[in-house]
């Protein structure tokens, strides 16, 4: 059995959890990344990126190959420090900094969101919403501009965060087939490797949602357009978590159904797919986006389905009899044993870990700051 560490992106920087081939003791290594915060992280092949960066940061990925011992940061774009350095020199001095010099894509982008291995290729999506690409493992990247020069890119609404391209799927058998999650602009396909661009919302049952009265919420023949997670069952099966409820689609996202129904709310930020079953999911419900975004009642649970969506029943062994946490769009994962692990972090900064496929839980990271990601890297 492969080693499990959970790479954890944070407000205050990238950290390693690692549990080892038995998946326990949990040993915490970090910050790193400069304290950037860190939007998202993948691993492969022994090499780490962690994508994030800020309006005072600028917007960057930073590349480890040596398990995190060293890093170095590809930038994308300068940010405000870099102006506040230039032009207080013996402040800069002080601190032993210096402002960065000119990036490819100054002013154009102001944080990474998503960075995600396909094959041998590493895209990363950032804010605002703008896809690019990586051949040589992240040290120099490749805008595509086909996404958004979009014939729809000028209806695109930002959500509360912006206008950020957060969720890239890929199709490993067909590595020209991607697509992307853009909040609060939908779901977007290409089967050409990023040169056109489908826009993929549609319902499956539009006169049964219409309209609805939250500006979130499907209408117009569409699921809403604020998708907030997205991931791939196999074939062209996908599952989306939506500002307005859980969806599936079997084709693709050409179409989606609303598989919602049996949730104690329609609000959330991650989903999760069995990597080996694509009729098991989990979900952790919030209470609403008007309301604290915290679980239903204050009662954490995580909700799993193993018929597609047909039915679900809340997971709460192990988990906070009352907790106002809330779990953010990329801040959940899992790893591919046999039983399946499954993982959350939290903004209060906890780590969740369910080594039984969501039935029970355990906490095995606390007072980490906000975490905004977890992905699973097994080497």
């Amino acid at each position: 059995m492969d080693d499990v560490t959970l790479l954890v992106g944070t407000t205050k920087g990238a950290f390693l959890v690692a549990g080892g081939r038995d998946r326990s003791g949990w040993d915490v290594r970090g910050p790193f990344c400069g304290l950037w915060p860190i939007n998202h992280m993948a691993g492969a092949d022994g090499v780490i990126w962690a994508g994030g960066g800020n309006d005072w940061f600028g917007a960057g990925v930073w590349r480890s190959v040596d398990g995190g011992a060293s890093w170095e940061l590809s930038r994308f774009a300068r940010g405000q420090m870099d102006g506040f350095l230039a032009s207080e020199p013996e402040v800069a001095a002080s601190f032993g900094w210096e402002p960065s010099p000119p990036a490819p894509f100054d002013e154009e982008v102001t944080a990474v969101w998503s960075v995600v291995r396909i094959g041998k290729r590493l895209y990363a999506g950032t804010k605002p919403a703008q896809f690019f690409v990586s051949e040589d493992d992240g040290v120099t990247w490749k805008r595509l501009d086909a996404l958004h020069t979009h014939s729809s890119s000028k209806d695109w609404n930002p959500g509360a965060a912006g206008l950020v391209l957060h969720t890239i799927l890929g199709d490993p058998g067909a590595p020209e087939k991607l697509w992307v999650g853009i909040s609060a602009a939908g779901v977007f396909a290409t089967e050409d490797g990023g040169q056109s661009w489908e826009r993929r919302n549609r319902l499956s049952n539009a006169e049964a949602c219409a309209h609805h009265t939250h500006p979130a919420g499907p209408r117009d023949g569409d699921t809403g357009h604020c998708v907030h997670n997205m991931m791939r069952a196999g074939g062209d099966v996908l599952y989306q978590q939506n500002h307005h409820g859980v969806w599936r689609s079997g084709d693709g996202g050409r179409s989606w159904d609303d598989i919602t129904e049996g949730l104690p709310s329609t609000f959330g930020f991650p989903i999760r797919v069995h990597p080996r079953d694509p009729e098991t999911i989990w979900v952790l419900p919030l209470n609403g986006d008007a309301v604290g975004r915290y679980p239903p009642d204050a009662a954490p649970a995580v909700w799993k389905s193993a018929d597609a969506g047909r039915s679900w029943t809340a997971r709460r062994e192990g988990l906070p009899g009352q907790a106002f946490f809330t779990v953010l769009r990329q801040a959940m994962a899992g790893d591919t044993r046999d039983p399946v692990g499954i993982y959350f972090g939290t903004n209060s900064g906890s780590v969740f870990a369910s080594l039984d496929e969501g039935e029970s839980w355990n906490e095995v990271v606390r007072h980490l700051p906000t975490v905004l990601s977890v992905e699973v890297m097994e080497e």
